[in-house]
Formats: structure tokens, C-alpha cells, sequence
């Protein structure tokens, strides 16, 4: 038999349990891979489906937010076309009058036409002066004041400060620097204009949008605490020039209450998460939840993290422990739109179901596929202790343990085909034990038995690696030794004598046997002959001179 034909029956024949477990391993692998595959594409579908819930809500509140905007620079553009062209009426020309009688008192009011324009209301001289940030410039007065008288018909026409039809905006105005204003929620007769004046210029929305401090005069976002009406608010304002003079501030207040509302109203808890409006500086301003508190939901580290992706993208989202969390920017709003997901809402969506059932399909097959493998590493444990035993039995000797006679000689002609390619001596010894057919008369089979297995314990002990040796007869041996010249071989049989005939073995209580055996020795480097049979002859013909020779001794010639 080849060297590579007994390799793979030693793989297949004596570990089967690795085949087993390699076919079990792969089927886990595969089956723990396309699990894992499913899992990818559920996260994918689901983070897909948490960023295009939220682009919904940013593309409603975008629309409220792009028609308040449209309305605010609508104001603004009708205000600088009123100061390109005034109006000269007799409305307009009355107001005037009425201005230049009421210019010097503590504050003033102008209602032009009450049922069709927003009252006008003002300040002293003495008050503008006071400040460096205000000015009238009397060039310019008689103009703003009849665009203002315009401004207040427009604002009353499109519904004043809005609120009505969905609209996120509570109240609108133009504060001047003339020491004026135009405000939706003022009515004609309201007490307090000086404070209210006063709060107004004092505001960041209005001193901010100077042309130092705002230098590209677009729409600039405030998010502020309202004194007077004890709200939070977001503000849009933009400033109002014409022919490179700053007249003063067009605005729009949005409660940011009312922005909850809308949250609450667009978004679905179920399926939408909670969703934050955090501003440009990344401040809480508006959620859809009551709870939790939206400057609880990350930590300094999460905060800087979730800052610095929404920085490079106006879309996205990423995890965050035992939350999702997805962002959009707004187009309208210098702010972003967060929604939180927990696992919890997750597990309740839809995806998250069909990842429950998922996940307990897999379990479930692994634990089939344990048991499987369980039951039958179990029988293939029993078959391979079955056919250890059968394969002993075929190959070995149970008396002595060596190699039984047809086990010798096949594992002897594989080593004898290895030393004729490799051009290597290898010698043979064959002995058997004497007198062996009257122990059996005289002390019983039971005895003989004993004398062969020590005889293979002690011829076993004393073997090298790769030296073979077997039980080919009755009572005879055959030992083959690679590499092995004769005299080394005829030493190694010397030795094998001695050890036999040194020690007594016990029989009985009151009977120890000394026995001892005859060798015959030959070697392929004799003639340069590497058949086995013919070496074999050989040494049993020595073996027949050892034994005519007076036997206990060990012939190799």
C-alpha cells in the first residue's frame, strides 16, 4: 500500500470526527453568514426608512418655514419699492402732519386708516438721540414713514402675523431705527410702547443685523427667551436697506411651542422615533416628545461626535449604544432636524419584527443544528471506537501487541520500497522463541501465552523510531530496521537476546520460567538485494544455523 493511500485512510478512517465537525462548522458559518447578510440589509432598510421619515418631516416644516420666509422678504421688497417710490395721498400726507405734531412726545401712535393698516407707533426725538444704534435722518423720514404706512396696509391684508391656515409664525413687524415700529400684535391704543420699542431694539435680532455684523444681509435665525410673553422663541429677521442706508429690521417671531405642536402632529411616536430641532449651535429648540429632556439625550463626547458627521453631511445617521440616531439639515433654517430611535421603538416598528422573527429562526436552527451534531458525533464516536477495535484486531497482534503477520508484511513492503528509492540499507531479524512447544507441554498454554507477551512487551521496548516488528508465527518474529546496517542490526538483536534471557518470569506462586530465543540476521547491504522475501530467507536460514549451533545466540553469516 502507497504512502499516500495510508495517509488518507488514517484521515478518514480514524478521525472522522473532524469531518464531522468541519461539515457542521461550514453549515454554521454559512448559515451564521447569510444571517448576517439578512441583518446588513434589515439595518440598511431600516436606517434607509428612519432618514426618509425624517426628510418627510424636514420637507413639511421646510414648506411652513419657506412660506413665512417668502412672506418675510415679500414685506422687506414691498417696503423698499414704498421708499423708491413714496406714496402721496391724502392718508399719507395726513400721517405726516400728525407724525411732525406728535415727534417730541414720550411715545406716539399713528392709525392712519384703522380698518386697513396696522397702527404705527413711535418714540421721541429725545429717545433716538439717546442711542448711537438709532437715527433719524430727516432726508429720509417723510419716505420710510409712507413706505411704513404701506408695510401696515400689506400686513393687513395677508393676515398680519399669521397662525391661521397652519402657519408656524405668530407675529410679524418692522422696527426702524427712526424710532418706529409696526407690529402685528400691537393694537391701537396699547399702553407701553416706549418698553416695547425699547425691547425691540434691545434685542440681538435687531442690533445684529448691522452692516458690520451682517455684512451679506440675508436671513439671519435668533433663538431667545421672550420676556414679554414668557415663551421661547425662534426669529427671523432681515434687515431692510435702500441705497446703501440701513433703515431698520423686518422680523417674524415663531413660538416655539407651536413648533412643537407641529412635530407632535407630523410625526408618528410609533414609527418616527422622537424628533429634536436643534439650532446652529447645536441647542435643543423644538421636540416632538414630551420626555426625555432634549439636553439629556447625548453627553459632551456623543454631542461632539454627532456634531462633527452632521457637519460633513446635511443627511445621515449613526448608532449611538442602544440608540439610532439620523439627522437632516433644513434648507430654511440654519439648524438640523434629529431623530431619535430607541431599541425598544425599534423592536416595535416593522423592522424590528421581522429582525425578532429572524433572529428566532436562526436560534432555533441552531439549536437543531447542535442537537444534529450532538447525535451524530455521538454515533460516530461508537463506529470509530468500533472500528479502532476492528482495526486493531486486523492489524495487530493481541497476544504481544506488535503487528500481526499481514500487518507486518504490508507496513514492511512500504518501508522496503522507501529504502530501495532512497538507495538506504535496511536489515532484518528474525527470531523465534526455543524450546517454546515443550513450555506449552509442560507448564500449559496459559504459560506459553505469557512468555509470548512479555517476549513482545520486552521486543517492544526496545524498538526505534520507525523499526517495525511482528509476530509472523506461532512463536517466531520478524523485526525490520530502516536505515540499518548489519552489524548495527546484529547489535540490536544481541541486545534483544540478552534482555530475554536476563530476567525469570513468574508462572506461578512457586514456578518462574528463564527462556530465552535464536536470531538470524540479514541486511539489503549484503549484495545490495532490497526484496523482502529473499532477505527474509536469508535471515531465516540464519536463524536455522543459531539454532543448530546450540541455540540463545544470534547468527549473521
Amino acid at each position: 500500500m502507497h504512502a499516500a493511500t495510508l495517509t488518507r485512510r488514517m484521515f478518514w478512517g480514524q478521525s472522522p470526527k473532524r469531518v464531522v465537525n468541519l461539515c457542521f462548522l461550514v453549515v454554521l458559518i454559512c448559515s451564521a453568514l447569510f444571517t448576517w447578510r439578512e441583518l446588513i440589509v434589515l439595518q440598511h432598510a431600516y436606517a434607509t426608512s428612519q432618514r426618509n421619515g425624517l426628510e418627510n418631516v424636514a420637507i413639511g416644516l421646510d414648506r411652513h418655514l419657506q412660506f413665512s420666509l417668502d412672506k418675510l422678504l415679500f414685506y422687506r421688497n414691498a417696503m423698499q419699492l414704498a421708499l423708491a417710490q413714496p406714496l402721496n395721498t391724502d392718508i399719507s400726507r395726513r400721517m405726516l402732519a400728525d407724525f411732525e405734531a406728535q415727534r417730541d412726545e414720550h411715545t406716539w401712535q399713528l392709525l392712519g386708516n384703522n380698518h386697513r393698516s396696522m397702527p404705527m407707533n413711535g418714540v421721541s426725538d429725545a429717545f433716538v438721540n439717546q442711542s448711537k444704534l438709532l437715527h433719524r435722518d430727516e432726508s429720509r423720514l417723510a419716505g420710510e414713514l409712507s413706505a411704513a404706512l404701506e408695510f401696515g396696509y400689506l400686513m393687513h391684508l395677508s393676515g398680519g402675523g399669521g397662525g391661521g391656515n397652519g402657519e408656524l409664525q405668530q407675529s410679524s413687524w418692522y422696527t426702524s431705527r427712526a424710532g418706529f415700529f409696526i407690529a402685528s400684535d400691537i393694537a391701537p391704543g396699547a399702553p407701553a410702547l416706549l418698553p416695547a420699542y425699547y425691547h425691540q431694539v434691545t434685542r440681538p435680532w435687531f442690533f445684529e443685523q448691522s452692516p458690520e455684523k451682517n455684512q451679506t444681509r440675508d436671513v439671519v435665525w435668533f433663538y431667545l427667551y421672550d420676556p414679554v410673553r414668557n415663551v421661547q422663541t425662534l426669529t427671523a429677521s432681515v434687515p431692510l436697506d435702500y441705497q446703501h442706508y440701513w433703515y431698520g429690521v423686518v422680523a417674524m417671531d415663531f413660538p416655539v411651542a407651536t413648533i412643537n405642536r407641529y412635530l407632535q402632529q407630523i410625526v408618528d411616536d410609533a414609527d418616527k422615533g422622537e424628533v429634536y430641532l436643534f439650532d446652529s449651535r447645536f441647542r435643543a429648540i423644538a421636540s416632538s416628545q414630551d420626555a426625555p429632556a432634549a439636553d439629556t439625550l447625548f453627553d459632551s463626547v456623543d454631542m461632539a461626535r454627532l456634531a462633527g458627521e452632521v457637519e460633513k453631511s446635511s443627511q445621515g445617521g449613526m448608532r449611538f449604544d442602544t440608540r439610532y440616531v439620523s439627522w437632516q439639515k433644513l434648507n430654511n433654517f440654519s439648524g438640523v432636524l434629529i431623530s431619535v430611535h430607541s431599541i425598544e421603538q425599534s423592536m416595535q416598528a416593522e423592522f424590528g419584527t421581522i429582525t425578532v422573527v429572524l433572529m428566532a429562526f436562526w436560534t432555533l436552527f441552531l439549536a437543531m443544528l447542535l442537537v444534529s451534531w450532538l447525535m451524530i458525533r455521538r454515533m460516530v464516536d461508537k463506529m470509530t471506537q468500533l472500528q479502532n477495535k476492528l482495526t486493531w484486531q486486523a492489524w495487530y497482534d493481541p497476544l504481544t501487541r506488535l503487528y500481526n503477520r499481514g500487518a507486518f508484511f504490508e507496513r514492511a513492503q512500504v518501508l522496503v520500497e522507501t529504502a530501495e528509492k532512497h538507495h538506504a540499507a535496511y536489515s532484518l531479524i528474525q527470531f523465534d522463541l526455543d524450546h517454546f512447544k515443550s513450555i506449552n507441554d509442560r507448564y500449559g498454554h496459559q504459560a506459553g501465552d505469557r512468555v509470548l507477551r512479555h517476549a513482545g512487551t520486552l521486543l517492544a521496548a526496545l524498538l526505534r523510531e520507525g523499526d517495525i516488528a511482528g509476530r509472523v508465527g506461532g512463536e517466531e518474529f520478524c523485526v525490520l530496521l530502516p536505515n540499518t546496517e548489519l552489524d548495527e542490526a546484529t547489535q540490536f538483536a544481541e541486545r534483544v537476546r540478552a534482555r530475554l534471557n536476563a530476567r525469570e518470569i513468574l508462572l506461578s506462586p512457586t514456578t518462574s520460567l528463564r527462556f530465552s530465543a535464536s536470531f538470524g540476521v540479514s541486511s539489503s547491504a549484503e549484495a545490495g538485494i532490497y526484496a523482502f522475501e529473499k532477505l527474509q530467507a536469508i535471515a531465516d536460514d540464519r536463524l536455522y544455523k543459531a539454532k543448530q549451533g546450540g541455540r540463545n545466540q544470534v547468527c549473521a553469516d
